[in-house]
């Protein structure tokens, strides 16, 4: 419907265009001015970088956003913290859950797999974590959705998604981080008779790996973190798929706050992906910072520019977008002074 300035709002037919298409500009900011740090080992420092072009791009999209899952809180983070408002202050009104550098590491040491990445839904559509830092993830495509349950064995979910896939347990892959907590869950899933894919961070990209079809990772298992869970979830209801969570506290401090917070059958609790992220307008954008078998990363092109790719999905139509962008950029304009300005330029312009 219109409002007052005969601008299409929100109203009650949902968001009447594809918000991702706009989102994807702030992930290509986010990741043109993180690369030139990539293998240089400060990931804070391209994370810094980052976070200032996703929040400047942010400002230009057409949107009341909060950040419900940002940075952090006020007091620990410049910007993109917990509740602050971006966008240009006009309907729709949106939560949004960004990482500027999903996978911190992964930058500093040139590995594959490093995103930026955004998920969008209406207000009030977004699961607050709150004291939840750690969350188990149990993540699928859309053929299996409807047969997993984290409170299962592993043995007879690998069963349920073999089943679901026409496929045996050992033609199944496992994304699955490799962290001291995992050696058990590891052990169980090569008995069971099913390959593990192992990474050292990024499982934001790992659940986009198992919901998205074709990329040889069937499901994503194991503890990472709550606020990336929440970023998963956007890009797992637009594709599709299938997740469910659970807290899964791993520090003395968060099991203490969320004691207080909440009794023993709350923090143990399944969420669904529907109570993640309720509803079916939800968009999500990634845009690649380092390369991979999935989604190249961002290159340096002499007569061309800089290039990257992104990914765009919307839950409600179900479409998918791949998008190769190249940007008339010079590279050492990026660690100039005014090399916000110009990244800014080069993907609103």
């Amino acid at each position: 419907m219109k409002d007052g300035s005969g601008r299409t709002s929100q109203g009650g037919g949902g968001i009447d265009r594809n918000l991702g298409m706009e989102l994807v500009r702030v992930t290509e900011a986010a990741a043109l001015s993180a690369a030139p740090h990539m293998g240089r080992g400060d990931g804070k420092a391209g994370d810094a970088a980052a976070v200032g072009a996703m929040r400047a791009v942010l400002d230009t999209v057409s949107m009341k956003g909060t950040i419900i899952i940002g940075e952090g809180e006020k007091d620990d983070a410049p910007m993109l913290f917990n509740g602050e408002a971006v966008g240009t202050g006009e309907d729709p009104e949106m939560d949004l859950a960004v990482d500027p550098v999903e996978g911190t590491r992964l930058l500093a040491l040139g590995r594959p797999n490093a995103i930026a990445v955004i998920a969008a839904a209406p207000r009030n559509s977004m699961w607050k974590p709150g004291s939840s830092y750690y969350m188990e993830k149990l993540v699928v495509g859309s053929e299996a959705r409807d047969r997993i349950d984290i409170t299962a064995p592993v043995e007879e979910n690998l069963r349920q998604v073999s089943g679901a896939l026409g496929r045996p347990v050992s033609q199944l892959t496992v994304f699955v981080l490799d962290k001291p907590r995992h050696k058990e869950l590891i052990r169980r899933i090569r008995k069971a008779g099913a390959r593990v894919a192992l990474h050292t961070d990024g499982d934001v990209m790992g659940a986009i790996l198992a919901a998205y079809p074709g990329t040889g990772i069937d499901l994503l298992m194991g503890i990472g973190g709550t606020p990336e869970g929440v970023i998963a979830a956007g890009a797992v209801k637009a594709l599709g798929g299938g997740m469910q969570g659970r807290r899964a506290p791993q520090l003395q401090a968060e099991r203490e706050r969320l004691a207080e917070e909440m009794d023993e059958a709350e923090r143990e609790r399944v969420l669904e992906l529907e109570e993640l992220l309720r509803g079916d307008d939800a968009f999500f954008a990634a845009t690649a910072i380092t390369g991979s078998a999935f989604m190249d990363g961002v290159r340096y092109d002499q007569g061309l520019g800089v290039t990257t790719e992104s990914l765009v999905i919307r839950a409600r139509s179900g479409s998918i977008r791949r998008i190769q962008g190249t940007h008339r950029l010079n590279p050492e304009h990026i660690f100039a002074d005014r090399g916000l300005q110009a990244v800014v330029t080069a993907v609103t312009g």
